[in-house]
């Protein structure tokens, strides 16, 4: 799900797909003044299949909830079950440095994933955001609409390889106390309920479909099984990328702060995923911040959802 916030907002998420945040038709080639990361562009390949299939996929990831989303008027295609975009959380498209950028993705796949402990392909990483940032059903492999997307993914990342800095958001230090969403709620007020909205709810776009700022709560948000809804993860994504247009280099957000309205929208009501349980199956790979049990250790589920943290990184480590 790209997205233009102003800098009165503090917090995105996703959902979306990666709690989420941003406007869903930004405007191309605006890394971050300074930086040298490609934005590479469909628009320049050469007329024929190729280009189709990529325009396409790239429409995927930046009009989801138009092309496969949940009020579509063939049912068939409805497989997204909310109304965000990927790049709600991929920004720009994918193509946004520290953004969850999807440039060098390509050649990170197939690789072996925690969450299920064992080898995934890239189709699988892409059903696993439809299924959870998406709250949807997973695309069928052999489809048009998983084609595109990969074909997508695969051309932005010609131009990098899969290691190159600024594909994910950095790791913010970890705090010595537990993330407080009475904090958060302070924060998000002053600097995010503008866009987002006082309960959440995020903009609908002028047209009705979509989002110019998407939910970072509720029925029309991410569920309980994605990314997202890891505090620590949440914290890094806002951190480096809220309010929209500040850099990882010069964040406006305090760690604290990015910690703490992470923490406000991950109490918030939303889609709940069944079968948590059956995640991370080798439970010593699991995220220290994973808000649900079972765990390999003898910490709190409060623990593990709102920190602190160093202690539970610390008795992995000692046991390793």
């Amino acid at each position: 799900m790209a997205a233009k916030l102003s800098l009165k907002l503090a917090a995105a998420v996703l959902l979306l797909m990666a709690a989420a945040c941003g406007k869903t038709d930004e405007a191309r080639n605006d890394a971050p003044v300074g930086a040298v990361w490609p934005t590479p562009d469909p628009a320049s390949l050469a007329d024929g299949p190729r280009k189709q299939e990529v325009l396409y996929g790239e429409a995927l990831i930046r009009r989801t909830h138009a092309l496969v989303g949940p009020n579509v008027a063939n049912v068939s295609m409805r497989y997204s079950g909310n109304n965000l975009a990927c790049s709600s959380c991929h920004l720009d498209g994918g193509r946004r440095r520290f953004g969850l950028s999807l440039i060098g993705v390509a050649g990170a796949y197939p690789r072996n994933m925690a969450r299920e402990n064992a080898e995934q392909s890239l189709a699988q990483r892409v059903n696993g955001c439809f299924e959870r940032s998406m709250n949807g059903r997973a695309l069928p492999e052999n489809s048009r609409e998983m084609a595109a997307i990969i074909a997508y993914i695969q051309f932005l990342s010609e131009a990098a390889p899969a290691d190159i800095e600024g594909r994910g958001a950095p790791a913010v230090p970890l705090m010595e106390r537990a993330a407080d969403p009475a904090r958060g709620a302070l924060v998000y007020s002053a600097n995010c309920a503008a866009c987002h909205g006082a309960n959440g709810q995020g903009q609908r776009n002028v047209e009705g479909s979509g989002y110019s700022y998407p939910p970072l709560w509720g029925t029309d948000s991410f569920n309980t099984g994605a990314g997202m809804h890891r505090i620590i993860t949440a914290a890094n994504f806002i951190r480096a990328n809220m309010p929209y247009g500040v850099t990882h280099e010069s964040p406006q957000l305090t760690a604290e702060q990015a910690f703490d309205v992470a923490a406000y929208i991950n109490v918030q009501s939303r889609p709940e995923r069944n079968h948590l349980d059956r995640d991370y199956p080798d439970r010593t790979r699991k995220p220290v911040d994973a808000p649900f049990p079972p765990y390999a250790d003898n910490f709190t589920q409060e623990q593990h959802t709102f920190g602190p943290w160093g202690p539970i990184t610390a008795a992995r480590e000692a046991r390793r």
